[in-house]
């Protein structure tokens, strides 16, 4: 019998956790689910990634007001994802930061996203009518940029592309802090329908080079210590050779997306099936490590319809 449909049977609520992972930093997590970062000034306060909706974001803002009363004046978006980028207005920011190609994958597949999101994640966007409509930055960057809240130096960078092209950490050079967004997962199935395979690990190894004391994942627990942060940082690689090796073997062997399916979850269930949401990313990773392979560069937009067609072929029993 074919699995439900992504993340549908999905009802359980998660225990949100709020914890101090540096001087100035905190990372808001909740068993799984997609993490917010936050940074605290000296004249007020950084949140990395929205939440989907505004409702959940309120969850966040207590959470902020327990330790500071400061501001929040900035949301910058690890992604252009709308589990990380809808709940923005409910921190009233005087600005939201994104990287370039964030803000061009807005314009491209923004809408789109929202409501594949939505029928993927039913849970996490119960409270759709919160939302306003799409979250547009107000100032985005091609490189790098760095803000100054007081004192406290803030660098944010796309170190390249990986999760999606448009990919935004967050560093804090004297805390070595890093907010790595979905680049890095702890405990947690790397999302790749949107991904670039090949360059993924590339950008992994520049955030290894900041040697990160303190790493806020996409989703899962901060990793602190130079042997936590290490092993984040190596356990995402893992898995994103072992499922592109799987996927690329399928694809230059002329077998089909289901032959490709089929092989790579043999491979990768017994190694990575018990990490969050392994089996609701798994035909979205496939199909886009597949194209991958067969030499489209750009990953094709994932719609509500283009979600289930594929689902349904993938998981359909042989």
């Amino acid at each position: 019998m074919a699995r439900p449909f992504a993340s549908q049977a999905d009802t359980a609520e998660r225990r949100v956790t709020f914890s101090r992972v540096s001087e100035n930093a905190y990372a808001f997590t909740a068993d799984g689910d997609p993490n917010t970062g936050v940074v605290v000034g000296d004249d007020s306060v950084m949140v990395v990634d929205a939440q989907a909706t505004p409702r959940t974001a309120e969850s966040v803002i207590e959470h902020v007001r327990s330790v500071t009363d400061k501001p929040i004046k900035y949301v910058v978006l690890s992604n252009y994802h709308a589990l990380r980028a809808l709940g923005a207005t409910a921190f009233a920011p005087q600005h939201v930061i994104s990287s370039e190609a964030t803000r061009d994958l807005i314009v491209e597949r923004g809408a789109q996203d929202f409501k594949s999101e939505a029928q993927r994640f039913p849970r996490l966007f119960k409270s759709m009518d919160t939302i306003p409509g799409l979250t547009w930055p107000t100032i985005t960057f091609r490189d790098r940029m760095t803000i100054w809240l007081g004192k406290l130096q803030v660098d944010i960078l796309h170190a390249g592309r990986g999760h999606t092209k448009g990919d935004t950490i967050v560093w804090l050079p004297e805390e070595r802090t890093l907010f790595s967004g979905d680049l890095v997962e702890a405990g947690a199935t790397p999302y790749a329908g949107d991904g670039h395979l090949k360059d993924w690990p590339r950008t992994l190894a520049r955030l290894r080079e900041l040697a990160p004391q303190a790493l806020v994942p996409g989703r899962g627990d901060p990793l602190i210590g130079e042997d936590a942060v290490g092993q984040g940082i190596g356990d995402t690689e893992m898995f994103l050779a072992d499922l592109y090796g799987a996927a690329s073997a399928s694809a230059e062997a002329g077998e089909t997306l289901k032959q490709a399916y089929d092989k790579a979850m043999g491979l990768l269930q017994p190694r990575y099936g018990k990490w969050a949401i392994f089996e609701h990313v798994m035909p979205f990773d496939v199909s886009r490590a597949y194209d991958e392979a067969k030499g489209l560069d750009h990953p094709r937009i994932w719609t509500v319809e283009r979600d289930r067609e594929v689902w349904t072929a993938l998981e359909a029993d042989d």
